[in-house]
């Protein structure tokens, strides 16, 4: 063949494939639901938890944010979601973001921990809800969840 007509199909062929490739990762992106959140400064808290129930892993899974407010000039701290209700033997996956404010995330007896230092950054913690009762989700940062920056995770039997 003609050097002259080889290289412009080489050309074409490897923009075909570059193209290919982005568009499957944009098409996966959309399918795992990877998006950002145009909010991330608004301090205002979410009226409805997000539940995402895979029937393929049975993962429950939540998304809330934490930052403080100023109430009668003091900081209250708090999550967006004061409850989270499960079934025993469930997987939890939570997703917490800051958005205003140092904070971290703790449930004692499931051992789940996440120091959620860093600015409107996801943090996921994931656990098997193995026990059944109320359980108090909590910021660990001084005064903060005696100042009301704690929910409740309530694991029901089956």
């Amino acid at each position: 063949m003609n050097k002259k007509i080889i290289i412009p199909v080489i050309i074409i062929g490897s923009l075909a494939i570059a193209a290919i490739i982005a568009f499957n990762k944009t098409n996966q992106t959309a399918k795992n639901g990877n998006t950002t959140n145009n909010a991330q400064n608004n301090n205002v808290a979410e009226t409805a938890p997000v539940v995402t129930e895979s029937k393929e892993s049975a993962v429950k899974e939540f998304t809330m944010t934490s930052f403080y407010e100023i109430v009668d000039g003091q900081p209250r701290p708090q999550y967006s979601l004061e409850e989270i209700m499960v079934k025993k033997g469930d997987l939890v996956r939570i997703k917490i973001t800051v958005t205003k404010g140092a904070h971290d995330f703790k449930i004692d007896e499931f051992g789940v921990y996440a120091d959620t230092k860093e600015l409107n950054k996801e943090y996921a913690v994931e656990f098997t809800a193995d026990k059944t009762g109320e359980f108090i989700y909590y910021c660990t940062k001084p005064g903060h969840r005696q100042n009301g920056h704690w929910g409740t995770l309530k694991v029901l039997d089956n």
